[in-house]
């Protein structure tokens, strides 16, 4: 199977409501897609996500009912579903300073020193920020510190909520461009029931789903129309 270039696959790529119960999908092929979508930038490198790979028919149905048996989901052969973990950013930290440790030898003191510094000092003033009061109270300084300087103003635990589920769209984007190339289809889902899909996954408290992507080869029905999009004229502007 020849694989679409970038292009291709963007133009190929829609949200398909409904799947062939005919037409088989790769397990091996969506996991390679996982691991490409691993590869997405994200902030300060912490890759502070998980991803869900659904292939037991039992456990399709329970989530397709807590996706209110919308046919993206209901249809879907499998299902992948991205979690933000913030929870997990002194093990992330951790791994990227392991990594800085052992695999930068024969660089720059001072560039490693830069490096070591950020993921020790630097980003777990910020994460504690995910505790409400801290990131309050760091937000209090940043706007003291912004009257005299450029300061990074994004610290209260709801700023740094957005920047995890930032950076696990961009890794869920990837993925369905992935699957998109070798000529699935996938939809992603935001309509379901949160608590009920936790409880299901065995997720922690902590844990926040990012969306649901419904993955199968499309039904000839199985997209909704035309493809819209506002004129770019509308969004594009050049200063």
């Amino acid at each position: 199977m020849k694989e679409k270039t970038v292009s291709e696959a963007i133009h190929f790529r829609r949200s398909v409501r409904v799947y062939d119960p005919e037409k088989s999908i790769e397990s091996k092929l969506v996991k390679q897609c996982i691991k490409q979508a691993s590869l997405a930038p994200t902030s300060s490198n912490l890759q502070l996500w998980e991803f869900y790979h659904i292939q037991s028919k039992d456990l399709l149905k329970d989530i397709a009912k807590v996706c209110y048996n919308q046919p993206a989901a209901k249809t879907a052969q499998e299902l992948v579903i991205p979690v933000v973990r913030l929870d997990l950013w002194p093990e992330r930290i951790q791994s990227n300073l392991n990594f800085i440790k052992n695999s930068n030898k024969g660089l720059d003191k001072k560039k490693i020193k830069g490096a070591l510094d950020y993921y020790q000092k630097i980003i777990p003033k910020l994460y504690k920020g995910t505790q409400p009061l801290n990131g309050f109270l760091h937000s209090l300084k940043t706007s003291w510190d912004g009257l005299k300087k450029v300061t990074y103003r994004e610290v209260k635990a709801g700023d740094l909520r957005v920047v995890g589920h930032k950076s696990c769209a961009l890794a869920a984007q990837t993925f369905m461009l992935s699957m998109s190339a070798l000529g699935y289809d996938t939809c992603p889902m935001e309509g379901f029931d949160s608590v009920r899909l936790k409880s299901i996954l065995s997720l922690p408290k902590a844990a926040e789903i990012s969306m649901v992507i419904g993955c199968g080869i499309r039904q000839k029905d199985g997209v909704y129309g035309e493809r819209f999009r506002v004129p770019i004229n509308d969004i594009y502007f050049v200063k």
